[in-house]
């Protein structure tokens, strides 16, 4: 089975050439698919110097958010599973074996990859910690599911799952709505635990806890009003 990788980009250009060649050296039928979301650090330059027939590329003329970016990647995708892939090294791509062995066994149709699930992580920040345990119970409490990580940034998912939904979110929304989404659809759900090598905001980090509150916003929409 064919495997999209999925790269939503903005302003990493210190991380997006490693990236790429973390996940030339996993052995496994795959397609990269890139999509920049209007950097302005120097990374477009980067990716224009790299792409080839083996890396498809697109570009946004203007910021619009990682859900855009991630939606603007599924045009292009010709694998028969597909995994989000953050371009700042926080996630290994020497997961993915693990990550979509239940869906090629037939037995899940997605994959969240937890941080929580006792894989080896970076410590970093307890009030972050203590945000996502709020968030994920939240979601969990409305969605049904028991999830340990609904924020991770590692989703797996067969195509026809995707190609099955209509996502809206642009920004970091789109993590509450496809949880609530897949929930609604009965969508066979397994988490495997994963690496994690977080940054901190010095090394680039950009979430905060502004986006914290918006997913509880999210949560509650993607629920009971889409």
């Amino acid at each position: 089975m064919k495997l999209s990788i999925i790269i939503p980009v903005y302003n990493e250009k210190t991380t997006i050439k490693e990236i790429i060649k973390k996940i030339s050296l996993i052995d496994i039928q795959k397609e990269i698919v890139i999509v920049d979301d209007c950097s302005s650090d120097g990374t477009v330059d980067i990716l224009k110097d790299i792409e080839s027939d083996d890396l498809k590329v697109f570009y946004h003329e203007r910021n619009m958010g990682k859900g855009a970016a991630v939606r603007t990647a599924f045009k292009h995708i010709t694998g028969d599973i597909i995994i989000i892939q953050d371009a700042d090294l926080e996630y290994d791509p020497r997961d993915y074996p693990s990550l979509i062995r239940p869906i090629i066994e037939g037995r899940a149709d997605v994959v969240y990859g937890s941080r929580f699930l006792g894989g080896p992580h970076r410590v970093l920040f307890f009030w972050h910690y203590v945000g996502n345990r709020i968030i994920t119970t939240f979601s969990n409490m409305l969605s049904n599911l028991n999830l340990t990580d609904m924020e991770t940034g590692y989703k797996v998912f067969r195509r026809e799952i995707i190609q099955n939904l209509k996502l809206k979110s642009n920004r970091f929304g789109f993590e509450p709505e496809i949880t609530m989404k897949v929930a609604k659809a009965s969508c066979r759900i397994y988490e495997m635990p994963i690496s994690y090598w977080g940054r901190d905001y010095a090394e680039g980090k950009k979430i905060s806890w502004k986006d914290g509150i918006a997913a509880i916003f999210h949560i509650f929409r993607f629920r009971f009003f889409d």
